[in-house]
């Protein structure tokens, strides 16, 4: 809603001067733009409330600093047609990677949120040195598919695993992440790229990307769990990300848990007991103590495919259990009180997930928790409905679980989100 001269606050005060409401409606009209595409002067001036003259007013203002450019004209309603108005995709570029030992992920976005260029890095055994270099390469590779230069771009968001230590600058959490552990990396990296940098945790920005555009829109409480290369969770309390005094808060793959040795020294050993529980290579062991065939191959790509063949059959089970109770229970047995193998295979893995949520959902009583990654995706509604069942047995408060929205490069899109919004609020301000 926009803000008129003389308008008062909720508290009664005046927001303040002509020049700082101006610049209120003039974020208001671009955050309408953004969200709604093109649109007319008098559709700007109804979503707005503005008069005519005013809304013409602010256009031309917007139009005079390159925030807007007039796109075409409205066709198939009676009268002239009108002018119509959209964000200047040209106003600012920012970049995003997100970083795994495997590669570097690159994707420069326009102001309006297009993806207009993206670049993959394969990056097999890095060092300190190596590591910046291989930053440079991906971004100039997104850059160059986007028609740009480094200069257009006005910020970079980089996500890795781990959180980097705002007391050091060093990464932890993340020994698996080589070349990235030197105390001059950001430093280096700095030098190399002199624009806005900014780094994230990986499972962070893939929250940042439910928040905005998929699970968890409109939920200012919730937790993100992860499960793809390893563990991890990411906490929103009052649509804020917790982060944790050296970014630590959400390495939950380190968490103790019943049912696992106890694992000390867990920073040089990598591991933990939820990691063990649940982790990707928890549903290899689980297999194969079920007599399952197991494929070979990386963790996460083998549990996948075992996930999925799990879900599948569950899948089966129920659809033949309501179409043809007496075939159901010949030829896969009373789910869940016989259940097959595959089926077993899910629910113990669903137990194994549920009894790590349990720890967190006793401390954060979160509204929501959204399953993300992988290797839970590739369980699907299945084994959401089960870590649902299971959870409710081992906790006092009743989260609502829900899977990811954001299936495609979570982490990508969290970091994109995050420079959007940093440079929105720069790029939008007209008050300056």
């Amino acid at each position: 809603m926009a803000v008129t001269p003389g308008s008062t606050t909720p508290g009664g005060t005046t927001p303040g001067t002509p020049r700082v409401l101006r610049a209120m409606n003039d974020r208001a009209a671009l955050d309408l733009l953004l969200e709604h595409g093109p649109l007319s002067r008098s559709r700007i001036g109804k979503l707005t409330g503005l008069s005519k003259p005013t809304a013409s007013q602010l256009l031309a203002r917007l139009e005079s600093a390159g925030l807007v450019v007039a796109t075409g004209t409205s066709e198939g309603r009676p009268g002239p047609n009108a002018q119509l108005y959209a964000v200047n995709p040209a106003a600012a570029h920012v970049a995003a990677l997100d970083v795994t030992p495997d590669r570097i992920l690159t994707a420069v976005a326009d102001i309006t949120g297009r993806t207009v260029g993206s670049y993959e890095l394969i990056t097999p055994g890095r060092h300190a040195r190596g590591a910046v270099r291989q930053v440079v390469e991906a971004l100039d590779g997104a850059v160059k598919v986007a028609g740009l230069t480094r200069a257009d771009l006005h910020r970079i968001v980089i996500g890795t695993p781990g959180a980097f230590d705002p007391s050091t600058g060093r990464l932890r959490y993340a020994s698996h992440l080589p070349g990235w552990h030197s105390a001059t990396l950001l430093d280096d990296l700095a030098a190399a790229l002199p624009m806005p940098l900014e780094y994230d945790n990986d499972v962070n920005l893939a929250a940042v990307a439910e928040q905005r555009l998929g699970a968890a829109r409109g939920h200012d409480d919730f937790v993100l769990f992860w499960n793809e290369e390893g563990l991890g969770a990411a906490i929103v309390i009052g649509g804020r990300l917790h982060r944790g005094w050296t970014g630590g808060a959400g390495e939950v793959g380190f968490l103790p848990v019943p049912g696992t040795p106890l694992v000390r020294q867990v920073a040089k050993a990598n591991s933990g007991g939820f990691q063990e529980l649940a982790g990707a290579q928890a549903v290899r062991v689980i297999a194969r103590e079920l007599g399952l065939d197991v494929p070979e191959g990386p963790h996460k790509e083998v549990a996948a495919e075992l996930l999925s063949r799990a879900a599948e059959a569950a899948k089966a089970a129920t659809t033949a259990e309501v179409t043809a109770p007496a075939e159901a229970a010949e030829v896969a047995g009373q789910w869940p009180q016989d259940p097959g193998r595959e089926r077993e295979l899910l629910q113990r893995f669903a137990t194994g997930l549920a009894t790590g949520l349990a720890s967190l959902v006793a401390v954060l009583d979160p509204e929501l928790i959204v399953l993300s990654g992988g290797v839970i995706a590739a369980g699907g509604e299945p084994l959401r409905e089960l870590v649902q069942a299971e959870l409710a047995e081992l906790a006092v408060p009743r989260p609502h679980l829900v899977l990811g929205d954001v299936q495609e490069h979570p982490v990508l899109c969290g970091a994109l989100q995050s420079a959007l919004a940093s440079t929105r609020d720069e790029v939008f301000d007209t008050s300056r």
